[in-house]
Order: structure tokens, then sequence, then C-alpha cells
């Protein structure tokens, strides 16, 4: 298949390297409004640079990866969609909840073009791994789930300005893969945070450092921790404790702790470092079922509404950090 790719950033450059690198994939298409860009991965990939999103599709792409700048998926997701071509985006769908709103009913309203929004730990084999043993019960009725983002160090005050703040763009990950794992909705949410250092964060309006508590649809607790100063490494974690057993993702020797227990040799290896190292396999996994999207053998296994209700927890917990409270998702959804 002939995959287009619109957006060559950081991430937009290893979906390049990763699409390139699978069997399904015969040839990209690949455009970015640094010209230069384009072309050094069309020259690293064997692919065709082209000058436009609409020259992506007058290519004739069998499906498109967007992982242009935030303000752009909208515009990207309904032209493919216009065109009837599976779209994989990286999250959010869109700025704000309100425009991502309007995505969703242009999407429903679109033929049943299938679009795929990047939330990479669906693909993680812990998170995976974790799903299935909820499902088959064998840790019997949740009581607690912990879930943790731990960040080396602080993004650059370019992209915090711009960023919606810590829940809408860190935490929202945790969001997800909790609504994934469990099966189950948040129905109330309390949130708290502070700034522990980096000035242009606090400048920006945002904290540094959250947590947030959320009651889910069954009674479960699910506490959500993350912060922008993890000295040792990239901490991500989820935890899931149910009344037969307990099990832990991200419990491994990379794991970005020290113990201090007398002749505790665990963890053993070198902590993760960055996003791209931790979630490397989840990547290829992400964009190996995009293919199958593509080739029409399964539905997006993260859908624009999928994507949505994780933003709605973010608004709400943006809203318990401002005003200092618990909050019902009914207060903030408006759909």
């Amino acid at each position: 298949m002939r995959i287009g790719i619109m957006g060559l950033g950081r991430i937009g450059a290893f979906h390049a390297e990763t699409l390139f690198g699978l069997d399904a994939v015969d040839s990209l298409v690949v455009t970015d409004p640094v010209a230069t860009a384009a072309a050094t991965a069309a020259e690293r990939f064997a692919a065709t640079a082209v000058d436009s999103p609409e020259a992506v599709f007058a290519a004739g792409v069998d499906g498109v990866v967007i992982a242009a700048a935030t303000d752009a998926h909208p515009e990207l997701i309904l032209a493919a969609v216009k065109a009837g071509v599976p779209v994989f985006c990286e999250k959010p769908v869109a700025r704000g909840v309100e425009e991502s709103l309007e995505v969703l009913r242009a999407v429903e309203a679109g033929g049943g073009v299938q679009v795929h929004i990047g939330y990479n730990r669906r693909f993680d084999a812990g998170c995976a791994a974790a799903r299935e043993a909820v499902i088959s019960g064998e840790l019997g009725p949740l009581h607690t789930v912990r879930s943790t983002t731990l960040d080396p160090a602080p993004p650059p005050a370019g992209y915090v300005a711009t960023s919606g703040g810590i829940f809408r763009d860190c935490a929202v990950h945790d969001f997800d893969i909790v609504r994934w794992v469990t099966g189950r909705e948040v129905t109330e949410v309390y949130a708290t945070g502070g700034n522990r250092g980096a000035d242009h964060i606090r400048e920006a309006g945002d904290v540094d450092t959250a947590s947030a508590l959320l009651t889910l649809d069954d009674g479960t607790i699910a506490v959500v921790s993350n912060s922008r100063h993890n000295a040792r490494g990239y901490d991500v974690r989820l935890e899931l404790h149910g009344m037969k057993d307990s099990i832990a993702v991200g419990l491994e020797d990379r794991l970005p702790l020290r113990s201090v227990e007398p002749g505790a040799t665990f963890p053993a290896g070198p902590p993760h470092d960055f996003f791209m190292d931790r979630f490397a396999d989840a990547y290829r996994a992400e964009l190996t079922a995009f293919t199958e999207v593509v080739a029409g053998t399964r539905p997006s296994p993260c859908t624009v509404a999928d994507a949505l209700e994780a933003s709605w927890i973010a608004e709400a917990c943006t809203l318990s950090l401002r005003e200092r409270r618990p909050v019902r998702l009914t207060e903030v959804r408006t759909a």
C-alpha cells in the first residue's frame, strides 16, 4: 500500500521510519511546510516528496498519517474523510473539545471513512496484557488503579504556551489508558497541582506537577500522577489492584527508580529516558494496526469519539484544579 505522511517533525520523521520498515507498506508520499524536511525524508525512505497535503491525496495514497501541528489536525482529518482515505492522526484531534466535537460530527457524517487517533499506550504489550487480565476476570473486581507519567525534563516555553496545560497535554494519555484498560467511564474528578521549578511553566499559568483522583462508574478509584521533573528518566507505569490479584505495567529493569532496600538489584538496566525509547515497540504496533485499518481488515482501534472521552476528563481536571473542587463529567460535557 501507499501511505502519505503530513508533517515531518520529530514524531512525523519517526513514523516515516517505522512505516518504511513495515512489509505492508510499498511506498511513501511525504509533505511538510519545511521543504528540506520533506526532501530529507524522501531521501532516507525512498519516498516521493510533494509540496502540499492536496498533492499527497493526488498521488493516489491508500491512507494518510497526520503528524502536523495540532492546529492543522481538524482540516487535514476532514480532507482525508472527504477524499475517502483512511487516516491516522496523532492526538489531539483538535486544540479544544468544541472543535473536536465538530470533527466528530463531520466524521460520523463522512460515509464510514476510518479515523484512527494516536494513543500509543493501547499498543504497549504491558497495557494490552493488563486489559486482558481485567477482561478475563483474573484480578476480580477492581478497587484501585494508579497511572503515572513522569517526564525527565520540562518541555520548552514555546510548547508549554500552546499545550493547553498538563492535563490536556500529558495526563490525557493516562486518562485514555485508564478507560481502555478498565473498560469503565470516569464520572467525577478532583485535581491538584503545583510548581516545583521551571518558571516558564508557572508564567504560562500551568503546573509542572499534578495529581488527579478519578471516580469510575463502578466505584473504582483511579489515581493519576504527572510531573515535568523526573531526573532519573521517563517513567510510565500502570497498576491495577483487584479483589483477587494485583498487576503492574512498566515494572521492569529499565524503570527509572532506584531502590534503597539493602541488597536490592532491581531495576538493573539503564533507565528509559525518552518516550520514543519507552514506546518504540508500541508505535510500531500502532502503525501496523493502521495498515490493517487501511486494508479494511479491522476498524479503527481508537476513534475520534474515544479521543474525545479522554479530552472531557482533561477538561474536568483543568476546571477542578482552577476551582479547587470535585467536578463531575456532566459539568463539562456538552454532547
